[in-house]
């Protein structure tokens, strides 16, 4: 399945809800589950971003409709990036 690295900035509003809600950060990978990706592994980091999901999903089309419904909701932006396995890539060129 197709591994995607996902990268979130918290906004103001997303810090305050994680503040006050740190368990929220789980909810919203259940929520992610039920628009058909998985988040596999996930890290809060210092630095430009606040946290960094692998999340694998289907296809494109998923992935984009898990960010452009978490971007959506004003507590985070989003950056996300396809991943390629390096055999995969070594073999395509």
């Amino acid at each position: 399945m197709p591994t995607y690295i996902m990268m979130c900035t918290l906004t103001p509003d997303g810090v305050q809800t994680v503040k006050n809600n740190p368990r929220r950060i789980l909810e919203v990978n259940n929520e992610v589950e039920q628009l058909g990706a998985s988040v596999k592994a996930q890290w809060a980091t210092l630095g430009e971003f606040d946290f960094i999901s692998i999340v694998e999903a289907p296809d494109e089309k998923t992935m984009a409709r898990v960010s452009l419904e978490l971007g959506s909701r004003g507590t985070g932006r989003y950056e996300t990036l396809a991943a390629i396995p390096m055999d995969d890539f070594i073999s395509s060129l």
